[in-house]
């Protein structure tokens, strides 16, 4: 019975592998088949703007590859949207760009970068036009660069000013028993307020009033330049909420027109001069995408690598959304011992995380530094361990936008030993010496093992002083005095001198560009990550565990599944950080 009941276990298994195999087969057949056909543009066409699905900087698909684009489509990648831009500002098939977007998924200084990249498309003489049903903050930042602005007579507008929450554990460790051991520089007091109270310190209040008071400054410049609204008056809308409805929007100047969607369509038929009957000529964000890849912009025998680290630092190979040392550091050595290669580029987006993976990826900047210069260039955050690993390039480019700085140290332990002794379990421990005993979920933190922790902390603070010192040509104690765990905007570093310049990735291209001493280049862009294939078929194993994610936040909401995620991310969080001192939600 036990062998029949293998058999038959084993028979449908190779049904499903061979299944698997067929489908995929299938799939390989028709992408195959449609990457031979090309995307025709017409002439007088408009480009759609619809940013329909999370921005990363760097999406990495390589273009031989049949299943980059069939399999993940979960984000689209800054570097391709701006390519695009910057490709239709000379193409003389399209005539303008209609931004029609809700919810824009990117960072602040993701939409900023696309917003002068549609500053450049309009010097061209083309128009950019927009229309949204509603605008969230974020997307109406973006559409003020449009010539006009139209939104839905039943639209809403959020215009409001921004604002931060934090979330505090303190009374759910005492009532669940499951507390978070903290170990921290002595300085670094923020960082773990969420762990060891209810409620946020002044200064921690001031330093967050001070860092999104920076980020609005720095939109309504902007909007006010887009818009022709000076900034004080911008703020009196926000005080008021002037543009809490369509037609308070339209008087106080944030809208050109309270319309219909047919009624924009009319308005861009006008642009294009064709009549109602006329087909209009719309091209999407994607396809465009597929015709601007073709064309080099950049060109040259000479290039410049261009790398990019995205996500959480953690310790280990890295992928996509995680900056590990094995692929970064392999493209920066590929990079450095390239001779076609005669700059590097390192764009930043990053909270933070480990110490031991920022110091090592600093450590192979330093290395590539010594034979050819090394330019940084930091997207929406570069904080703590992701400016960790920027301070050892020659020169740091920032946008006004950027959320840097967070220069400190700390370590969360959990500690379960007050459930424990709540439902009754005892834990008993036996070593061969005095110290084999590390450390035990399940009994309270010795002072041996806190001292010892306190050790470790307090030796990588310093050096990640010595490291800024060194990148910044200051003393250690004028690092200490900008350091402490504080977060800035791109504009007060500046002021502070943590980074050289303001600008964005194409500023610090053209910079590396001129250190090299080069007139014409190409660049290439790195890391190379999985194929498409190669990442579906790891996801398969992980299928069930993504549906049960989804099944849970569906059942209990977006923002209870939010604070389980970050409990859930401080859980497992191994060695010294060095990282953003909590999740800064901006609304």
């Amino acid at each position: 019975m036990k062998f029949l009941r293998n058999l038959l276990a084993a028979i449908i298994g190779c049904l499903i592998a061979f299944g698997v195999v067929f489908i995929m087969f299938i799939i390989f057949i028709g992408i195959v088949g449609s990457s031979e056909d090309t995307v025709t543009i017409k002439k007088n066409s408009v480009l759609e703007l619809q940013l329909k699905r999370p921005i990363s900087d760097y999406v990495g698909d390589n273009a031989m590859d049949p299943f980059a684009g069939a399999l993940y489509e979960q984000s689209q990648g800054l570097d391709e949207i701006l390519h695009a831009i910057s490709v239709a500002k000379d193409d003389d098939d399209i005539k303008g760009i209609s931004i029609n977007n809700n919810f824009m998924m990117a960072g602040l200084a993701q939409t900023q970068a696309i917003r002068k990249a549609l500053e450049a498309f309009k010097t061209s003489g083309k128009f950019v036009y927009t229309y949204g049903d509603f605008y969230m903050q974020k997307d109406y930042y973006l559409a003020s660069v449009a010539d006009s602005i139209f939104m839905n007579p039943v639209g809403a507008l959020d215009f409001r000013g921004l604002s931060s929450e934090v979330l505090f554990f303190k009374d759910l460790q005492e009532k669940t028993g499951v507390k978070m051991e903290v170990i921290r520089h002595g300085k670094y007091k923020s960082a773990v307020e969420p762990f060891i109270s209810n409620e946020m310190s002044e200064a921690n209040r001031t330093q967050i009033k001070e860092l999104i008071g920076s980020l609005w400054n720095s939109m309504l410049e902007d909007i006010s330049k887009g818009r022709n609204i000076p900034p004080a008056d911008l703020n009196v809308i926000a005080d008021t909420l002037g543009g809490r409805t369509p037609e308070y929007a339209k008087e106080t100047g944030l809208l050109d027109g309270v319309i219909f969607f047919d009624e924009y369509q009319q308005k861009l038929r006008n642009a294009l001069n064709i009549g109602e009957d006329d087909d209009m000529n719309l091209v999407s964000l994607d396809d465009y995408v597929i015709r601007s890849n073709k064309k080099i912009v950049k060109k040259g025998a000479d290039k410049i690598a261009v790398i990019f680290a995205q996500g959480e630092i953690l310790y280990g190979e890295g992928g996509p959304d995680v900056i590990g040392q094995g692929i970064i550091n392999e493209a920066i050595i590929e990079a450095k011992e390239d001779d076609k290669v005669k700059a590097i580029v390192l764009r930043v987006n990053s909270p933070g995380g480990s110490a031991l993976t920022s110091d090592i990826i600093w450590r192979e900047i330093e290395l590539a530094r010594e034979k050819k210069p090394v330019v940084v260039s930091m997207g929406n955050v570069a904080a703590s361990g992701g400016y960790y690993i920027a301070v050892g390039a020659d020169k740091i480019f920032a946008e006004p936008t950027t959320i840097t700085g967070s220069i400190g140290v700390f370590g969360t332990i959990p500690n379960m030993s007050g459930l424990a002794a709540n439902i009754g379990i005892n834990a008993e421990q036996v070593g061969t010496n005095k110290n084999s005993v590390e450390y035990s979920l399940f009994e309270p933190m010795t002072d041996n093992f806190r001292n010892y922790v306190q050790e470790g902390i307090e030796s990588t603070y310093n050096t990640f002083l010595q490291r800024v010192a060194q990148g910044r040509n200051i003393s250690m104690a004028q690092a200490d005095s900008l350091a402490q765990g504080r977060v800035w905007s791109g504009v007060d570093a500046k002021r502070m001198g943590l980074i050289d310049e303001l600008g964005n990735l194409e500023d610090a291209i053209d910079e590396a560009a001129n250190m090299a001493e080069l007139g014409d280049y190409g660049l290439k862009k790195y890391p190379k990550y999985k194929s498409g294939f190669e990442r579906f078929m790891e996801d398969l194993g992980g299928a069930s565990a993504k549906v049960k994610q989804g099944l849970i936040e569906e059942e209990i909401g977006t923002e209870a599944y939010s604070i389980l995620k970050q409990v859930k991310s401080v859980m497992e969080r191994e060695g010294v950080q060095a990282r953003m001192p909590f999740v800064l939600d901006i609304k």
